[in-house]
């Protein structure tokens, strides 16, 4: 990282003031991304001030002028904040793609989510079945809808506003119960009591793809779009990719 530091020190003119970048972010490239956050700012001595949230909490903020220098969203809401004029077209860059995963409580049961008939059983088995009202909690309807299976799991269905909740529900909850959230987002949770017990079987996983943009507004804009550069780097992307962001 070292060359990397000194490459952006040039960049930005060889300023010894700190300076503070403030990112809304999706917070399901959390893991990753503060990691990143904390590398970048031993490398160039500026800080980023990162609020994490929900697709639709980032749009409600977007929307309501919260000011932000990097926006990193899933695709829809970047594509809309790009033809809204309210991220830069140039120097876009895509981080990856994160999947939906099962998880439980760690002294929980084991479901069987190895194809996809088993996952149903599994479903149908289980006492309670949780997960969010966003992006994932919206494919996960339909996909209930699809297996036909969505009647016999909605009395038994907890919905959270986010993945977060989602995972403490699980963290504090009894009986055989199965949640979902973005994989990313579970194994950050391991630590706490919950258990990744894997992705959604082939057939029907459903990968979201994060990009990160600097607002057209950006109070710092000239450091935001080394930030977002910084993020493209091999080693960025690995950092990524070890916490699941592919």
């Amino acid at each position: 990282m070292k060359h990397l530091a000194a490459l952006l020190l040039y960049a930005l003119g060889g300023t010894a003031m700190a300076v503070d970048i403030r990112v809304l972010s999706a917070g399901a490239v959390e893991a990753g991304l503060v990691t990143l956050a904390e590398q970048y700012r031993r490398d160039t001595k500026n800080r980023v001030r990162i609020q994490f949230g929900t697709a639709p909490q980032l749009e409600r903020r977007l929307n309501v002028g919260e000011p932000a220098d990097v926006l990193i969203a899933p695709h829809g809401l970047m594509s809309d904040q790009l033809r809204r004029g309210k991220v830069e077209s140039e120097g876009t860059l895509v981080i990856g793609r994160v999947g939906v995963g099962v998880a439980v409580r760690a002294s929980s049961w084991d479901p069987d989510i190895a194809d996809l008939e088993r996952f149903k059983r599994s479903l149908l088995g289980a006492d309670t079945i949780v997960y969010n009202q966003a992006s994932t909690g919206l494919y996960l309807e339909k996909l209930f809808d699809l297996l036909g299976i969505a009647e016999q799991l909605k009395p038994k269905t907890i919905r959270y506003a986010n993945g977060a909740q989602v995972l403490e529900h699980l963290i504090g909850g009894r009986g055989s119960e199965i949640g979902f959230g973005a994989i990313t987002e579970i194994r950050a949770f391991e630590p706490k009591g919950v258990r990744f017990v894997g992705p959604l079987p082939a057939q029907v996983q459903n990968s979201t793809a994060y990009s990160a943009g600097v607002m057209i507004d950006a109070p710092s804009a000239d450091v935001a779009r080394e930030f977002v550069r910084y993020l493209g780097t091999p080693e960025a992307k690995a950092v990524f990719a070890a916490a699941g962001i592919e």
